[in-house]
């Protein structure tokens, strides 16, 4: 925990902030809408005895009373996909609408991927990119179990994306749940901050901010681009948005979100952001017992 009291000052309540960080995460899944409604599923697992407790902000969102969430019928039929609560947030605020073409610029091992095509009834296309070939058979596996039909599959440098292998020249939305330094999924894994260093956040950051700035290219005129990760540094949050404003031609918009959150930081360690990425959200631990997250939402310009 030594290494998160870099953002002593920063988060409010920060002893609450480490007293939450230091607690397990429970098992939670996202009921699949391509497959079963939230009372469907939750029958089938009334029916195995799986206790579960529905989360007052989403009812999407299933806290099961299990340890083996993927081991459940309502798992094996595709009606539940087992994603930690506060990953379903980014793209739920991308609001994706059927019909559209939407990227997923990071999108193995699938869970978001899968969400936006459920998000859109599953009509339109998603394109889910990753840069890991390993990763991809897992997005597939997943894929093929939700029922996510609308969901075509690509194998590239997100910075680099090259938009030619498709039949249209900008994507309707991107979200970038960008690779990251993990800090914000310590409660899932312990071992998360065993590894950190400066140097891994800034080397990171850097990958960000190539893929955030294509998403941003690769995405129409008023189109919009939702950027995510699952760590609490500025680094790789409010500093890689403040360089896609710097960079592209976009800007940071305004979203609803039924969850208690902190805004983006306009300053940190002597460097300062534009004003508008305070309209970023934070969510920390301690607000709702969840995983750490960070999402801004961008909308292009030109």
């Amino acid at each position: 925990m030594e290494t998160l009291e870099r953002y002593r000052p920063i988060i409010d309540d920060f002893e609450a902030f480490l007293d939450a960080c230091e607690r397990p995460l429970g098992n939670v899944v996202r009921v699949n809408a391509i497959k079963a409604t939230p009372e469907r599923a939750m029958a089938a697992l009334e029916e195995e005895g799986v206790g579960y407790e529905q989360a007052d902000w989403n009812p999407r969102v299933l806290e099961l009373e299990t340890d083996s969430p993927g081991s459940t019928w309502a798992s094996f039929l595709g009606f539940t996909h087992g994603q930690e609560a506060v990953s379903a947030v980014p793209a739920g605020v991308l609001d994706p609408r059927p019909g559209e073409r939407v990227w997923d610029a990071c999108g193995a091992p699938g869970g978001k991927a899968t969400q936006l095509a459920a998000l859109m009834d599953d009509r339109g296309t998603v394109v889910a990119n990753d840069s890991n070939l390993g990763r991809l058979s897992a997005l597939r596996f997943n894929a093929e179990r939700l029922g996510a039909t609308s969901l075509a599959v690509t194998h590239q440098d997100a910075r680099n994306y090259s938009l030619k292998p498709l039949e249209f020249d900008a994507f309707d939305r991107a979200l970038v749940d960008a690779p990251c330094s993990c800090e914000g999924t310590i409660r899932k894994n312990p071992d998360a901050l065993d590894e950190w260093t400066e140097d891994h956040v800034h080397s990171v950051a850097g990958i960000q901010k190539g893929i955030l700035r294509r998403a941003v290219q690769t995405t129409r005129e008023g189109g919009t681009v939702v950027y995510s990760t699952c760590t609490f540094a500025p680094e790789e949050n409010e500093a890689v948005v403040q360089h896609a404003l710097e960079a592209e031609d976009c800007r940071v918009v305004d979203f609803d979100l039924d969850l208690e959150y902190a805004p983006g930081v306009t300053e940190w360690e002597g460097e300062e952001y534009d004003g508008s990425v305070s309209k970023a959200a934070r969510i920390y631990p301690h607000h709702n017992d969840t995983g750490g997250f960070f999402v801004a939402k961008l909308e292009v310009t030109a």
